[in-house]
């Protein structure tokens, strides 16, 4: 079939909703478009293919055989891809939500305000994968990914949902009462860093200092850094939201700070949302703006 050759799909729609009413009016209200625009329509067709498919000879419209040969198409048509538009709807909004972050926001951040969304959206399940890695976002597969940085990354979409800046923080007992270290000096003392990750050796390298190997370098889950650091076992990266309580109480001393136009990005496709994760989304964006 030559599909550049179809009538417009309004004209279609239009004669569709005539011949199911047989009913100028009617089907312009189906349609929510004038009666007139429906005549316009039928006319059209019917010039688009060269044939009658109404019968004007009585008082009211009626169609004529060939009308009536392609109502019961369209309706078989129509039929059929509403029928499929209802199922993928379906299997969309049953489809838990998947969201790539890492294991430090999943646990400092998300999951103690996870009880709140599951008591106002139950009808929405999610898949929560703590990793580090980059995860390819598209259909059917990860919805959206909760990634820190500057923003701005190509194919995909992103928006601020936390500004927060990276800090390097110890616990007042690892670091003795001594206030001036330099890099190279933190370079000496045990480092903390999420499995699969760079960034406190990254950090380090760019201030001309490497760990010392005789220090220990410990690497573990991210949500078990804070547990370490907090209990004085090493000095880390992370960002200052996660630990502000911390620094002002005096349970962590905060050495160094990157600068604050980094944050944590609600990263997703290209494409359109499905409607259990706009919920989502637009639950996380809530939580960030009254947190």
């Amino acid at each position: 079939m030559d599909w550049m050759n179809l009538p417009p799909l309004a004209s279609l729609r239009a004669f569709s909703a005539f011949a199911e009413r047989r009913n100028v009016t009617q089907a312009g209200q189906a349609l929510n478009v004038s009666h007139a625009a429906i005549s316009q329509q039928l006319r059209a067709l019917e010039s688009h293919l060269g044939i009658s498919l109404l019968d004007r000879s009585g008082k009211s419209l009626t169609l004529t055989a060939d009308g009536e040969h392609l109502a019961r198409a369209l309706q078989l048509g129509f039929g059929a891809i509403g029928a499929a538009i209802d199922d993928l709807t379906r299997s969309g909004a049953d489809r838990p939500v998947h969201v790539s972050l890492t294991s430090t926001f999943a646990a400092s951040w998300l999951m103690p305000r996870l009880p709140a969304f599951r008591c106002n959206h139950p009808e929405v399940s999610l898949i929560l994968e703590p990793s580090p890695d980059v995860v390819e976002l598209r259909p059917g597969g990860v919805d959206l990914a909760i990634r820190y940085g500057a923003g701005g990354w190509a194919g995909v979409q992103s928006q601020m949902l936390l500004q927060t800046p990276m800090v390097i923080v110890a616990a007042p007992e690892l670091l003795g009462g001594k206030t001036d270290w330099s890099p190279a000096d933190l370079a000496h003392l045990p480092w903390l860093e999420e499995i699969g990750t760079t960034e406190a050796s990254t950090w380090l390298a760019g201030r001309g200092a490497s760990m010392d190997p005789a220090a220990g370098r410990i690497s573990l889950p991210g949500n078990l850094v804070l547990d370490g650091l907090r209990a004085g076992q090493g000095v880390t990266i992370t960002v200052r939201h996660f630990v502000q309580q911390d620094i002002l109480s005096g349970r962590l001393v905060e050495l160094y700070a990157e600068p604050d136009t980094r944050g944590y990005h609600i990263v997703t496709g290209q494409g359109a949302l499905r409607p259990t994760v706009r919920t989502f989304v637009g639950w996380l964006k809530r939580q960030a703006s009254e947190n």
